[in-house]
């Protein structure tokens, strides 16, 4: 062998030496996890919960980092006996020069198959809020160097992740989750968890930022709605959070705008605009068992809410706020005009001589939500030769009571039925068509539509 190739031989032996030293050697005289017991006493201190952690071990491939296995925050005192948050394997990137002064900072964080479960007391308080204590939170002696350092994480990574949100039961249990996101994926930028301690007494909290990234989720159940293909960027701040540029899929259609939560007053406050689009109704209704079935179509619209998360038995109590929709090529199967009177009208030539009186071309409505009903200030709607405009409100608790009157427009000429109808009904007939008024009443599930006549027709 020559002496050169003795030299690349004796190279590619001490670098073999040397790689045997970090991955195989190294771990095991770094044993992380004799400090295990040491560091959850230091998270239960900085968090104020109780936490459990499987396994702590030093990995170098692909990057020197710490990993921990099976971690485990649990609730708060106050709250019912569970965990917040819920780690497969979690593997934190270290500042290598840290670790040769005997101190553990945390440069990155890549979380696999984490839960976070996040819960509302009675109080309106949440089990995400800091719940360090003073004496817990006092310093370390002087000349004492903390072994783990809780200071700002440059990214977070999270995968394969899942988030249900519930609210405390009477009982003192928690009850079933009315959010649950499955498939959660995102990262975070310089995630700082001790602003989360920060408390304001304001709305804007953007001056002290958390984290800013974005984060995906593959499906998406917020009471019944199921959505999926969830995309936005987030900003977090200690008391809000803002979903910027959201869009998801669903019912055949998608929706994007933003929106943001307040945790400032004792119940969570949430706004939000959006834009729907292509949205199946028949689809959209088979999620609300009282619904089913009682339209189609496709809807379109602009929705601007606000409204609290707190401790009320209806998901939309409380919300407020206002809207235009629009859906067009549909059916009211429920809603039909009497038998008997379709056919007198048909006699009478006004409207179509054949067709579905339940059907409709395009309907419009302007909307404000308030005192939990939905008030309709202006909708109109063009069906099978017919025109309706109408005004009123749906109750959004119980079974959906229901308070319309409105004007109906028929096509016809003037004859002998058509005079005798006018007396009956006090429909008016003006430029060829015969106006009749109406109400609408009983409930979302049955609805009840009855003529007016004592009522006037409009007289444009």
């Amino acid at each position: 062998m020559s002496r050169r190739k003795k030299i690349i031989f004796g190279i590619l032996i001490l670098l073999l030496v040397a790689l045997v030293v970090i991955v195989v050697i190294l771990p095991r005289v770094l044993d992380l996890d004799r400090y295990r017991p040491q560091i959850v006493e230091l998270i239960e201190k900085q968090s104020g919960r109780p936490a459990a952690m499987g396994h702590l071990a030093l990995t170098v491939f692909p990057r020197l980092s710490i990993r921990a296995d099976d971690f485990t925050l649990k609730n708060p005192a106050g709250f019912p006996q569970g965990d917040f948050l819920k780690a497969q394997r979690i593997y934190a990137i270290v500042d290598v020069w840290s670790l040769w002064n005997y101190q553990v900072v945390i440069k990155s964080l890549d979380l696999e198959r984490p839960e976070i479960n996040l819960l509302c007391d009675l109080r309106g308080n949440w089990n995400s809020g800091n719940q360090t204590s003073p004496t817990s939170s006092a310093p370390d002696p002087p000349g004492d160097k903390p072994l783990f350092t809780l200071g700002p994480i440059s990214n977070v990574k999270i995968s394969k992740g899942r988030l249900s949100v519930a609210n405390e039961l009477p009982s003192g249990q928690a009850g079933p989750a009315f959010v649950e996101a499955n498939g959660v994926s995102g990262r975070l930028r310089q995630f700082d968890p001790n602003a989360l301690a920060e408390s304001g007494q304001g709305e804007s909290q953007r001056s002290s930022l958390v984290a800013e990234g974005t984060f995906e989720v593959a499906v998406l159940h917020v009471t019944n709605v199921v959505v999926n293909d969830v995309k936005s960027k987030i900003h977090l701040f200690p008391k809000q959070v803002f979903f910027d540029g959201l869009e998801f899929k669903g019912y055949g259609g998608g929706a994007r705008g933003d929106l943001s939560f307040s945790f400032v007053s004792p119940n969570t406050r949430y706004h939000t605009q959006a834009r729907l689009s292509g949205v199946n109704v028949t689809k959209l209704l088979d999620a609300f068992p009282d619904a089913r079935g009682k339209m189609t179509g496709i809807l379109d619209g602009d929705l601007d809410l606000d409204g609290e998360v707190g401790q009320f038995p209806d998901p939309l109590a409380a919300m407020a706020g206002s809207g235009h929709l629009t859906a067009r090529k549909g059916r009211f199967p429920t809603l039909h005009l009497d038998t008997n009177l379709l056919q007198l009208f048909r006699v009478a030539k006004m409207g179509p001589a054949s067709g579905d009186p339940s059907a409709f071309s395009s309907i419009a409505m302007d909307f404000t939500i308030a005192n939990d009903r939905i008030h309709t200030t202006k909708a109109k709607i063009v069906g099978n030769g017919v025109e309706i405009e109408a005004a009123g409100s749906l109750g959004l608790a119980g079974n959906g009571s229901l308070d319309y009157q409105g004007v109906a427009r028929l096509a016809t000429s003037k004859n002998t039925l058509t005079s005798v109808l006018e007396g009956l009904t006090g429909a008016t007939l003006k430029r060829g068509k015969m106006v009749f008024p109406f109400k609408l009443t009983g409930t979302f599930k049955n609805p009840q539509f009855t003529l007016r006549p004592n009522g006037t027709g409009n007289k444009q």
